[in-house]
């Protein structure tokens, strides 16, 4: 069989396009031209502006109104932002607050707060309450910590009959632990001014002097020389003086330890200038201070009774 051969031949490659040449683009018709007017634009889109606008009240189109309504706008704006300044600084605060008690144990801090609650929820029964807390131990500085974090939260909300009643608790509290680690002048002292009832000064000048009587030892020669319970005509007796003996109050420390306190007030209160103006903070700090020389002329009374008591 005879084999057929085929020949390729290369295509030539298409010419190049030059670079002068562009494709062509057919003009603008003339009228087009003619037609366009830029006032003509502007015209209609003012129309199809005030289409849109057709809706809106008159009060839209008045310059004055609208000045307003962006100052407005911007009063609202500033009074968020204050707002919002203002609840951040309230969460600062009650962090600050809650930190307070980050060094105390918080198996302590549970117990705490849990005697608070017990002094709130008794109401009527809470001077029981506290004075048996007293008797066990349970008030310290702890239990004070978390009133006042109460109590500074209360004032900070603006709760006027929560800080009232934690501001009486707070102090009650307080009183007592002063009480139970007090001296003993310092005791009888508080005893003695709580039996005043605010008006009959001669009847509570007289139940002093009988409770300075029973509580002082006499201090004439025969008592001091001879101690109670010697019968100096047998010569039997005890020579010294009891265990019980050891924490008898004198007068001479209680007529010192009151006169040093008075001493202290006095010059605080000389220090403290007086509040003018009828404002509620101002007449409140008058009657405390009022309140004060009261008290303050009571324990000078006391002072003069106990200088010159005669069994």
């Amino acid at each position: 069989m005879e084999a057929w051969s085929f020949r390729l031949t290369p295509m030539p490659p298409p010419p190049l396009a030059s670079p002068c040449s562009r494709p062509s683009i057919a003009p603008l018709p003339t009228s087009f031209i003619t037609n366009f007017h830029p006032s003509a634009a502007l015209l209609r889109s003012k129309k199809t502006e005030e289409q849109d606008l057709s809706g809106l009240p008159k009060e839209y189109y008045d310059d004055e109104w609208q000045a307003k309504q962006r100052e407005k706008t911007k009063e609202l704006h500033q009074r968020r932002q204050e707002e919002d300044e203002e609840e951040e600084r309230k969460v600062e605060e009650y962090r600050e607050i809650g930190m307070r008690l980050k060094d105390y144990p918080e198996d302590e801090v549970r117990k705490a707060r849990q005697l608070v609650s017990s002094f709130i929820k008794s109401s009527e029964e809470v001077e029981e309450k506290i004075e048996e807390a007293a008797e066990r131990g349970e008030l310290t500085e702890l239990v004070l910590m978390i009133i006042w974090n109460r109590l500074d939260l209360a004032r900070r909300d603006d709760e006027k009959d929560a800080v009232r009643s934690l501001d009486l608790l707070y102090r009650r509290v307080e009183t007592e632990i002063l009480k139970r680690e007090a001296t003993p002048a310092m005791r009888l002292l508080n005893d003695l001014l709580n039996l005043h009832d605010g008006f009959d000064d001669e009847g509570w000048m007289k139940e002093c002097k009988k409770r300075m009587v029973n509580t002082f030892p006499r201090e004439d020669p025969f008592s001091i020389l001879v101690p109670t319970g010697f019968d100096i005509d047998k010569h039997q007796g005890p020579l010294r003086q009891s265990l019980e003996a050891v924490d008898v109050l004198l007068r001479v420390d209680f007529v010192r330890e009151v006169d040093a306190l008075l001493q202290e007030v006095r010059s605080e209160q000389s220090e403290v200038q007086d509040a003018q103006g009828l404002d509620p903070e101002s007449v409140a700090s008058r009657l405390k201070k009022q309140e004060k020389q009261q008290t303050i002329r009571l324990v000078e009374a006391l002072l003069d009774l106990a200088v010159y008591l005669k069994w």
